[in-house]
């Protein structure tokens, strides 16, 4: 009887609380962040849809290497090994036809004149991290839900490192991300 209630309060619980997980965007499905892209401007879905198809793209050897990994360092000027989150993300905007951002140095894509309060669609996101005193990583925003900021970001990981190893969708809480800038 008491494991029967255990379960009982977990199936009427869970859907409750499940927006605090951490690895929610994990099933966050592809077609709600599409959908809201389309809601937003046009130039927005298609910045998102280009992200979108980068989905999947891994590090070869886990060294920040491989065709695609070295494609985005090769558009911001630099050779495989470097870090890649704020060159995908100019990658991204380039292959839609910006010539802004272009840079492999994730604090250079937030100066004064682009930065934006809140977070909306196809800006760009920065994740301050204190022991390095600085923005060290960034993703592209694709969509919000209440206190939460959805995101695909390069060389990061399931669990949100700045250093992982492939392009990934993520879900921040609004809280950790430090600002957002608008190239679009």
């Amino acid at each position: 009887m008491a494991t029967a209630r255990i379960l009982l309060l977990l199936f009427c619980f869970t859907p409750c609380y499940s927006n605090w997980l951490p690895d929610r965007d994990l099933l966050i499905n592809r077609k709600q962040s599409t959908a809201l892209a389309e809601a937003s401007s046009p130039p927005a879905a298609r910045l998102i849809r280009i992200a979108e198809k980068e989905l999947g793209v891994h590090e070869q050897h886990g060294k920040n290497d491989g065709e695609r990994v070295e494609t985005y360092l090769r558009y911001v000027g630099l050779p495989k090994g470097h870090a890649w989150c704020a060159a995908f993300v100019s990658w991204v905007f380039g292959q839609a036809g910006y010539k802004l951002p272009k840079s492999a140095w994730s604090p250079q894509l937030f100066p004064a004149s682009r930065l934006r309060k809140e977070a909306a669609p196809a800006l760009v996101l920065g994740v301050y991290f204190p022991a390095l005193q600085r923005i060290a990583h960034v993703g592209l925003v694709t969509g919000l839900q209440h206190d939460w900021v959805r995101s695909i970001e390069g060389n990061t990981n399931p669990a949100g490192a700045r250093e992982g190893e492939g392009v990934y969708r993520r879900t921040r809480h609004k809280r950790f991300i430090r600002c957002y800038a608008a190239y679009h």
